[in-house]
């Protein structure tokens, strides 16, 4: 079993930084996926940044140049680097871990319904 709670979430204002912490717990080591999804109210999860089993980081399109996502520890830890916030940026977040993989999940790295273990989420709210 895999534990995964996230921490720094927070508000702040348009053009603001946040840094998201997610501590795996549990058996959890290198071979796993791990993601950063978000929901906002009356909107479907959505994948923001991944990084794969291989160390291949994906993002989505709205967040490239701005998001970093990264990883010490042998994934035990994972951060997702906001920049530059907007309130589109406005939704729970929620760290995702999947494995242990033989292969990365590729494409489908963003892709939710590939992850088994889900965290409880941290807030962020961007104002304008």
């Amino acid at each position: 079993q895999v534990q995964l709670v996230e921490s720094g979430g927070g508000s702040v204002q348009t053009g603001g930084s946040l840094r998201l912490f997610c501590a795996a717990s549990g058996y959890i080591d290198s071979r796993y996926s791990m993601g950063w999804f978000r929901q906002a109210p009356g909107k479907e999860r959505e994948g923001v940044a991944a990084i794969d089993s291989d160390g291949t980081t994906s993002y989505t399109d709205s967040v490239k140049g701005r998001f970093t996502i990264s990883q010490e520890n042998a994934k035990k830890t994972l951060y997702l680097q906001m920049n530059s916030l907007k309130p589109e940026d406005t939704a729970m977040y929620y760290c995702a871990a999947e494995g242990p993989r033989r292969y990365g999940l590729g494409v489908s790295a963003l892709a939710s319904r590939w992850y088994s273990y889900w965290g409880q989420g941290t807030q962020v709210t961007v104002s304008s």
